[in-house]
């Protein structure tokens, strides 16, 4: 066989995960996930993850508490860092909230569930 110096390159895979240290750093954003989680019957459990590592997880759930009039809770993961828990469906109060607060804007905030 021949070389003919004529270099292909590979197929491009959009499936495939984004390396976050490769280049294109300004286009990834860092989203606040918000998430239900259902429980037995109608109870059901209010997840925030994604929020930045600098806040404080246990001022902002004091504030949630007190305006949702809900209990919650900080859990440490090991995946996904601390998350927020609070009783109910509070998806929409709880997105409302972060960008009334100036937490995260209202473009960074993916609401999952139903």
């Amino acid at each position: 066989m021949v070389d003919i110096g004529v270099h292909i390159p590979s197929a491009f895979d959009p499936f495939a995960e984004v390396d976050q240290d490769s280049g294109g750093g300004a286009g990834i954003k860092e989203y606040a996930h918000i998430r239900i989680q259902q429980r037995n019957g109608r109870k059901s459990l209010t997840t925030v993850q994604g929020l930045k590592k600098e806040l404080s997880y246990e001022k902002i759930l004091k504030d949630l508490k007190r305006e949702f009039c809900c209990n919650g809770t900080v859990v440490q993961d090991k995946e996904l860092g601390k998350v927020i828990q609070l009783q109910g469906d509070q998806r929409k109060n709880v997105s409302a909230f972060l960008t009334r607060a100036g937490i995260v804007k209202k473009d960074q905030i993916k609401i999952h569930g139903f």
